[in-house]
């Protein structure tokens, strides 16, 4: 093990298990793989599924969109499983950032805990933000016009977003229970409106709209080099749309639709039984995500030929509907969106806090935040102040600019955990896996490979955008996280952090 004094300290497995009985910084273990199943689905399933797909469509892949889905699909289902090994050998909050820390050291995790931050900050404020547009629109739609925002002196704030984060702060802190609950409820509406819309349009699909399948590459001069994906910006090629590149492209950028399903590992320390419930929750939630957005960009890119979305400037399953004339849907549709933003918004909360949460609770961060309430069983305090901070952020700023820095973020993440599970397979061979991925270490390799390549698929604006956040979350671990780690005292108590 890595001395106390080194950046690359590890965290053992028994000790992140203890701190877990520390009675002022536990979480309660309440959750089945239902309710994970439920977490999963509900934060993957919202605007983007009647969005996503028909910007792909438009704009990288055509018809071919489908197999960027699949791609996407494939990479998230392989890192998923490795999420799930970690989950059922180390059931503490914090997933992944927890995770690294037991398997490639304290600096590492620091900066998975950092990119973690980045992915479910901006999640957050970004799902907050546009829920307020939609409620506006959804209003819109059936003749009640209601202002977006209000001014505060010099300052126009949109409402919307801090009344929804305001009102799932507020649940989120009453209990974990309570919110799947709540959650639960949402999740099955918007799958049935998305299940509605699927079968209703599918009598408008015509065939001939998905030939060419896969469109032939043609140049998009309308796209900087640093909107180009960065390989391509590296290696000089022209700004292209379509072909071979374009599917790949479109798998980068619809990746953001299963963005999330790390959440689910983050309540590992508050499931019942988590070996088995968390590898079971989150494989499934991701199996019926992939269906639901499979069938959408069928029936999207079957209704409509893609250069009918390539015109429009926000293609989405309503322009599919208006362009065939079936305007009605576009109501339909706006409620699903609304509910669907809804419980993604709460499930991104929760993930947020979580990971913050674990990191305060080993002095990477102040450890005050970390105590939880006796009476609900979660960390009341911090779960406001991040609400705060969301909310904030959604309602005085243009954070929707920032959204495809959510996926860099994610996919890091998912880079570490997949090349992670070799790793904790070699230095602790003995310890109880509820779950293992298979063919280790090809197949977490292979996980770890293809999230890279994604990642190179990212425009270049966005890793310079994601370098950036990386240089202030290295400053700030050298000047405060390295020396008030609970980890820098190798006599530490593992529960409080006091020196023995």
């Amino acid at each position: 093990m890595a001395s106390s004094t080194s950046i690359w300290r590890r965290k053992s497995v028994e000790d992140s298990l203890e701190e877990t009985l520390d009675v002022e910084r536990s979480l309660r273990r309440n959750l089945t793989t239902w309710d994970l199943i439920v977490l999963g689905v509900a934060v993957a399933v919202g605007a983007g599924i009647f969005s996503v797909g028909a910007t792909a469509a438009a704009n990288y892949a055509g018809p071919a969109v489908i197999v960027s889905f699949l791609i996407a699909s494939l990479v998230c289902g392989l890192a998923i499983m490795c999420y799930a090994e970690f989950a059922s050998t180390l059931p503490v909050a914090g997933s992944a950032y927890t995770f690294s820390y037991a398997s490639m050291g304290e600096f590492v995790a620091w900066i998975i805990g950092w990119d973690l931050i980045l992915e479910m900050l901006l999640g957050s404020a970004v799902i907050a933000k546009f829920w307020g547009v939609y409620l506006s629109d959804a209003f819109a739609l059936f003749g009640i016009e209601i202002p977006t925002t209000i001014s505060l002196g010099s300052v126009d704030l949109d409402w919307g977003p801090v009344v929804i984060v305001a009102v799932f702060s507020t649940l989120l802190a009453l209990g974990t229970k309570l919110s799947t609950r709540v959650n639960s409820v949402f999740t099955v509406i918007k799958v049935a409106i998305t299940l509605f819309v699927i079968v209703v349009g599918l009598f408008y699909v015509n065939t001939a709209n998905f030939s060419p399948f896969v469109p032939p590459s043609e140049p998009a001069p309308e796209r900087t080099s640093l909107e180009q994906p960065v390989f391509a910006y590296l290696f000089g090629l022209e700004p292209s749309a379509y072909g071979v590149i374009g599917i790949l492209s479109g798998a980068a950028l619809v990746f953001f639709a299963f963005i999330g399903f790390d959440v689910v590992a983050t309540t590992a320390e508050e499931t019942k039984n988590p070996q088995r419930t968390v590898p079971r929750g989150i494989l499934g939630g991701l199996a019926i995500v992939t269906v639901l957005y499979v069938l959408v960009t069928v029936v999207v890119t079957g209704m409509v030929s893609y250069r009918e979305l390539a015109e429009v400037e926000t293609p989405s399953l309503t322009t599919a509907f208006v362009l065939v004339g079936a305007d009605w849907a576009g109501r339909v549709i706006s409620l699903g969106i609304l509910v669907g933003l809804t419980s993604v918004l709460m499930v991104l909360l929760l993930g947020l806090t979580r990971i913050v949460f674990a990191m305060s609770r080993d002095g990477l961060l102040p450890r005050g935040p970390s105590r939880t309430s006796p009476k609900y069983g979660t960390p009341v305090r911090l779960q406001i102040g991040v609400g705060i901070i969301v909310a904030l952020i959604a309602g005085l700023s243009e954070v929707e600019l920032l959204e495809e820095m959510i996926n860099i973020g994610t996919l890091s993440a998912f880079v570490l955990v997949s090349f992670g599970i070799p790793i904790l397979r070699r230095t602790r061979p003995d310890l109880e896996r509820g779950f293992r991925v298979p063919w280790s270490p090809a197949l977490p390799i292979i996980a770890g490979v293809a999230c890279l390549w994604l990642m190179a698929n990212l425009t270049t604006l966005t890793w310079l955008r994601f370098l950036a956040w990386l240089a202030v979350g290295v400053v700030i671990y050298f000047a405060y996280s390295y020396r008030h780690a609970v980890a820098a005292n190798p006599g530490h108590d593992a529960r409080t952090g006091a020196k023995l």
